[in-house]
């Protein structure tokens, strides 16, 4: 009898073991607290840029893809930084996440915080964006920066630049919100 004891707790609790990888692994498939933070922050600052701003909706149309920076915080005292996490959507559907790091040095001293998006109008851009290993706004890019105070608009029957860039809700003691030099890293899910 203790024989077989034995063998129905090695059973159980080897299935038991199996039971608990198998719905292990099932929530690794679920998003962490961490994407649905940014994927609630990205919607927030799309539906804000879009209403509050003109002509963003048609750039969001033509875009063969976005990617959205729900908030950048950026702190200085001569060296600098910036820091932060966002999503990378085609046809309105997350594919990446993405942190944006940027490292400044110059006159310079407060703190501030900001959002930005970044329209992908030609595929291959887009495609070399989502293959390298990171990316850097200004380098071999063609590129337009707008910020929300000085926007009016924009033509999109006009030929755009390969990435059109808007920054909006800026707030804070920080002048100027500039994304020139920030490097662009996929988060590893």
């Amino acid at each position: 009898m203790t024989h077989i004891s034995r063998r129905i707790l090695v059973v159980g609790g080897a299935f038991t073991c199996m039971a608990g990888l198998a719905a292990a692994q099932s929530r690794s498939t679920v998003p962490s607290v961490r994407f649905r933070r940014i994927e609630s922050q990205v919607k927030s600052a799309l539906d804000f840029m879009t209403t509050k701003i003109p002509g963003t909706q048609e750039l969001l149309e033509q875009a063969y893809g976005v990617l959205v920076m729900p908030l950048i915080t950026k702190a200085g005292f001569t060296f600098g930084g910036a820091f932060g996490e966002g999503a990378l959507r085609i046809k309105g559907v997350t594919v990446d996440y993405y942190t944006a790091v940027q490292a400044t040095f110059g006159l310079q001293f407060g703190i501030q915080q900001y959002s930005h998006v970044l329209f992908f109008m030609t595929p291959e851009v887009l495609e070399g964006f989502r293959v390298s290993s990171g990316w850097q706004l200004g380098a071999d890019i063609e590129f337009v920066v707008i910020e929300e105070s000085n926007f009016v608009g924009v033509d999109t029957t006009a030929r755009l630049p390969s990435v059109v860039g808007v920054v909006f809700g800026q707030a804070g003691l920080l002048v100027g919100a500039t994304i020139e030099g920030t490097k662009y890293t996929r988060i590893a899910n």
